[in-house]
């Protein structure tokens, strides 16, 4: 296959070894690596990220990986618009760029647009909530639908924030939630990709996940949740939701051994694996599926 012409998106499970496929493949078709992954944009969180290593980015070039200071968050808006930067830059070097994480997210920006819906006034908003919390979600959905007929469409209906969100989207642009997603158009065309999405069996990622959690540790994963701790992070930051923090903290705190720590940390990283494979099935249905164990033949066939 050519790739020449498009941009590769590499979506999979945490563990599943994407990082590593993205170095083989970047190899091979004189590509480079830009980063779709949440929490690897934070400098100071490399090994509870799991950031691909020093060996890794002497190898190939790498992009959007541990810039972004934890006492900042880091909007999806604002990773699109370094992102479209970045690959229209490798596409002036000639080589082609390689979108590799599992912010799914990330991956929905920029296939599809981002939606920029007018900032809705504080005012209205709390107005909104107050209403849901005096009617139940049952009654506020029935005075939701004669506003928004096709709301069930796309909502859940036991989503509370998400209708929330529609109602006060239609009450103050006149538009549904829906219009605005509709309308909503990516500078990409789907020509323009070529998708990857890693299917990694459950049973077999469980062990991954687990050695990978011991590993961490094993590389100093104490010590770099020891420094963020220190920093005094605000709780409304997005980096203070890393999986570790909370369970070294509780080590740190001699509330739990070292054993449980990498339990819980394995236990977390399971049920986020669970949830980016849930995103796949619903978002991803159109990507290019992969097994785990046909990745090499993959690369072998280019």
């Amino acid at each position: 296959m050519d790739f020449k012409s498009k941009i590769i998106l590499i979506y999979g499970p945490t563990a599943s070894g994407k990082s590593e496929f993205a170095v083989k493949l970047a190899k091979k078709i004189r590509g480079e690596i830009i980063n779709a992954d949440s929490m690897q944009v934070y400098k100071e969180l490399k090994i509870l990220s799991a950031r691909p290593s020093k060996k890794d980015y002497k190898k190939i070039r790498h992009h959007l990986y541990g810039f972004q200071s934890v006492k900042k968050n880091y909007s999806s808006g604002e990773w699109l618009k370094a992102a479209k930067k970045k690959i229209f830059d490798i596409k002036k070097r000639k080589n082609i760029p390689i979108i590799v994480g599992g912010t799914g997210l990330y991956f929905k920006t920029l296939t599809d647009g981002i939606v920029n819906i007018p900032k809705i006034p504080i005012q209205i908003r709390e107005k909104i909530r107050k209403l849901n919390s005096s009617m139940g979600n049952k009654n506020f959905l029935k005075r939701l639908k004669k506003l928004d007929p096709e709301i069930l469409n796309y909502v859940n209906p036991s989503d509370t924030q998400r209708l929330i969100r529609a109602y006060e989207v239609k009450l103050f642009t006149k538009k549904t939630l829906l219009k605005w997603f509709q309308e909503t158009k990516s500078v990409f065309e789907n020509k323009n990709f070529y998708k990857i999405y890693i299917d990694y069996p459950r049973d077999i990622l469980v062990n991954k996940i687990r050695n990978r959690a011991q590993d961490m540790i094993n590389k100093g994963a104490i010590l770099e949740a020891k420094r963020f701790l220190n920093m005094k992070v605000s709780k409304k930051r997005t980096a203070t939701k890393a999986i570790g923090l909370i369970e070294i903290q509780d080590f740190i705190d001699k509330k739990i051994k070292i054993n449980e720590v990498i339990e819980r940390i394995s236990i977390k990283t399971r049920q986020y694996a669970k949830r980016q494979a849930t995103w796949g099935r619903g978002n991803m249905m159109d990507w290019n599926k992969i097994k785990h164990n046909r990745l090499n033949n993959f690369l072998k066939n280019i």
